[in-house]
């Protein structure tokens, strides 16, 4: 950046600071509304490729399921080859309400790397020189990090707990599931793997700041064990395979954050 450039930001006025951050958050807003928008006319592949792509028995995780039951020998005891519960319309606006859910949250999926460099663009002003050298390539990270939670809460989550909430057994009460009730547990589920996965990210400014530090993540190793699995508990089903495939990669995640930040703590001790 050259250097009147960095001058002139620094001495952005109050005023400079909430029209920049109007600027931010309408690009952001904008790239969320083409993203939506985009999506919007390509109704029948959102809705029958991915919406619905679990509800198919020949979905690739239950392939994989199948697959890992014939490895371990078990037969077909893992693997899917029916559908047990249906979806319904209960409402006027149900289908299209669940239309624009679909479309804004695949909106913020699509535009969140761009969201991401919003954010970064706002705060790059006001650190220095040395702190955004070490914070380059964060913006990358947290969308690498961010897609691979959407994937993995996509793949792997919403797969199991649509089957265990689809066919969980009450009497003979049948299983027919409200389209929105559907739509919303998909979407809140890839959702929140993706804001999870953000963990390390979060590590790293933290102990930039020097507020965490590799010590302490490990002293609090149990305390953060059982936040991670109340807070498994609250985006997956009730069951324990679900828990316990969410845990698994935020355990992880959690391990990854204590090498970043004691990555973070030798290079404030090598300072002079």
């Amino acid at each position: 950046m050259p250097k009147d450039q960095a001058q002139d930001e620094a001495h952005m006025g109050f005023l400079d600071h909430l029209e920049e951050l109007r600027k931010r958050l309408f690009i952001s807003a904008l790239a969320v509304l083409v993203g939506a928008v985009a999506l919007f006319v390509q109704k029948d592949w959102v809705f029958d490729r991915i919406l619905f792509g679990p509800r198919n028995i020949d979905f690739i995780t239950y392939r994989a399921w199948c697959g890992l039951s014939h490895a371990l020998g078990s037969g077909d005891a893992l693997c899917v080859d029916k559908i047990g519960y249906e979806l319904i319309n209960t409402t006027m606006l149900g289908n299209f309400s669940a239309h624009i859910i679909v479309s804004l949250v695949g909106g913020v999926i699509v535009a969140f790397p761009v969201i991401i460099h919003q954010i970064w663009a706002f705060v790059r002003p006001a650190l220095k020189q040395g702190e955004r050298q070490a914070a380059r390539g964060a913006g990358l990270a947290s969308s690498v990090l961010f897609m691979a939670g959407v994937a993995f809460g996509y793949f792997g989550i919403a797969p199991l707990s649509l089957q265990f909430l689809g066919n969980y057994e009450l009497g003979d009460v049948a299983s027919r599931i409200a389209v929105m009730s559907y739509v919303k547990t998909v979407a809140s589920i890839t959702l929140a793997a993706g804001l999870v996965f953000q963990l390390p990210v979060l590590v790293f400014f933290l102990s930039k700041a020097g507020l965490v530090t590799a010590d302490m993540l490990r002293s609090y190793r149990r305390h953060a064990l059982v936040v991670i699995l109340a807070l498994s508990a609250v985006i997956t089903p009730p069951d324990v395979t679900s828990q316990i495939l969410v845990s698994l990669p935020v355990l992880v995640l959690y391990e990854l954050g204590i090498v970043i930040a004691r990555t973070q703590d030798r290079r404030r001790t090598a300072k002079p």
